[in-house]
């Protein structure tokens, strides 16, 4: 699986955050291979996180096809909300008429619900991203990831004023079949990605965007990130490649659901 990593010290940060929140509340392969059958075991909602009432189940499967169709292309952007790389973000969206889908980690949305409302007001999707950003989720008890899941869903509900997550998108890809289960269960669609941009790196921004045109066959579901570092190359990356996708002849669109 595509696991992130190299030295991001503020997913400790993030990781530290989160255990508090847990402990005061308590009181890839590729993700296409884990898209496979789920085993019979029921979600157990073990956190008091359940937001929304009457969710409707959504389908298991790994989602990266795009609701635009064959020249349909969905821009994904994880860790945040950041209260200096979301605002450039969404600028830069708005600029060029695209919506995009912002995968949230449960801390960041409590942090800067003003940035998560912002988000949503713009027609943009929201995504559950998890509570703490483990990328070993996929090798912990069942009960950990309910935790992880369920909690971030309502911190990023609750910041966003009641608008739902519709998706859930393992950090690292580490999804199992219980993981895609309960987010399924919950109305959130198990999302993937196609071309991963590996804009943590800061590889520089002509690398960034060399990276989406050169693998956008993988597959319509791009991955940005606006938060854990200097995401100024993935800003002025982003700013690139929003045009020369129209010129291409792509839409923007958002994951099938």
């Amino acid at each position: 699986m595509a696991q992130h990593g190299g030295g991001r010290g503020w997913y400790g940060k993030v990781v530290g955050a989160a255990l508090g929140v847990t402990v005061l509340a308590a009181g890839a392969s590729a993700w296409s291979a884990q898209a496979g059958a789920v085993d019979g075991s029921a979600p157990r909602a073990e956190s008091s996180a359940t937001p929304g009432a009457g969710v409707k189940p959504v389908s298991v499967t790994i989602a990266h096809a795009s609701d635009k169709g064959a020249r349909g292309v969905n821009i994904t952007i994880d860790d945040g909300p950041d209260p200096v790389w979301t605002p450039q973000m969404l600028d830069v969206l708005r600029e060029n008429g695209v919506k995009a889908t912002f995968c949230m980690v449960g801390t960041q949305a409590q942090a800067h619900p003003d940035l998560v409302k912002q988000v949503v007001a713009a027609g943009h999707r929201l995504c559950d991203h998890s509570v703490a950003h483990d990328t070993t989720m996929d090798s912990k008890a069942q009960a950990y990831q309910s935790q992880q899941i369920l909690d971030a869903e309502r911190m990023i509900t609750e910041a966003s004023g009641g608008v739902r997550p519709m998706y859930y998108r393992a950090p690292g890809g580490a999804f199992t079949p219980y993981s895609r289960q309960l987010a399924a269960s919950r109305g959130m669609r198990p999302l993937g990605w196609n071309v991963d941009t590996k804009d943590f790196e800061r590889p520089g921004a002509d690398a960034i965007v060399a990276t989406v045109q050169q693998e956008l066959s993988n597959g319509p579901t791009l991955l940005f990130h606006d938060a854990g570092g200097d995401r100024s190359q993935t800003v002025e990356a982003l700013r690139r490649v929003l045009p020369w996708l129209k010129s291409q002849g792509y839409s923007c669109g958002f994951p099938v659901r």
